[in-house]
C-alpha cells in the first residue's frame, strides 16, 4: 500500500501503523526517562509564554503520523470534526502568514484548555521537550541542550540529570525505516500536526 508523503489518509480509508506495539513500548521508555528527569529536577510544566504547543514542528515521522491518527480515530465523531476544523484554521492562517513572510505561533489543534486531546498518542518531540538533554551524533559530536525557558526559571541551578535522547532517536529511526518499506514511501515526512489532521 502506498501513501503520498504530503497526503493524510482519510478516516474512511485509514492506513494503520504497522508497529503500534513497538511505538507504545518506545513511547513508554521515553515517558519513563522524562519522568525520572523531571522528578530529579522537581520540574512541573504548567504552561508558559514559550509554550511548545505554539511551536511549528515539521520534523515528525510516518510512524508518529500513523500512530497519532490511530488515536484520532478513537475519538467521537463530533470531537474529530472539531479538531479537523481547528486544524484547517491553523493551516489556513499559517499559509497566509507564510505568504506575508510573518512568523507563525498558533496553538496546536489538539490543545484543549491546556490539555492534549491525544496525549497518549502525542509525537516524540511533545514527550521530550523542555528538559536538558544530550544527543550523540554519528562521528562523535554531542549536542547539549539546556532546556526550555520555564525549566531554566524553575530548575536552572540544579545538577544535570542525564537525558540521552540518542537511544530513542535510533529506535525511532529503525522503526521508521520498517514503516517506510511497508508503505512503499521513500520521501521524508514534512507535516505539522495540523496538516496531519486535516
Amino acid at each position: 500500500m502506498q501513501i503520498a508523503a504530503t497526503t493524510a489518509p482519510t478516516t474512511g480509508n485509514f492506513v494503520r501503523s504497522p508497529k503500534p506495539e513497538k511505538v507504545r513500548a518506545l513511547y513508554a521508555a521515553m515517558d519513563e526517562r522524562y519522568t525520572a528527569a523531571a522528578t530529579h529536577y522537581g520540574f512541573h510544566c504548567t504552561g508558559c509564554e514559550e509554550n511548545c504547543c505554539l511551536t511549528r514542528f515539521h520534523h515528525h515521522t510516518f510512524l508518529e503520523y500513523l500512530y497519532l491518527l490511530e488515536g484520532y480515530r478513537g475519538l467521537e465523531p463530533e470531537r474529530q470534526r472539531d479538531i479537523r476544523e481547528k486544524a484547517s484554521d491553523v493551516c489556513e492562517r499559517t499559509a497566509e502568514a507564510d505568504v506575508k513572510g510573518l512568523p507563525v505561533r498558533l496553538m496546536c489543534p489538539l490543545n484543549s484548555d491546556g490539555l492534549c486531546l491525544l496525549y497518549a498518542y502525542r509525537p516524540m518531540i511533545c514527550r521530550l521537550h523542555g528538559l536538558p538533554f544530550e544527543l550523540h551524533r554519528p562521528g562523535g559530536n554531542v549536542i547539549n541542550s539546556s532546556g526550555c525557558d520555564a525549566f531554566t526559571v524553575q530548575c536552572g541551578e540544579k545538577a544535570y540529570f542525564q537525558m540521552d535522547r540518542t537511544p530513542f532517536y535510533r529506535e525511532m529511526a529503525m522503526l521508521e525505516q520498517e514503516v517506510r518499506e511497508a508503505l512503499g514511501v521513500t520521501r521524508k515526512l514534512k507535516m505539522t500536526i495540523a496538516e496531519m489532521l486535516v
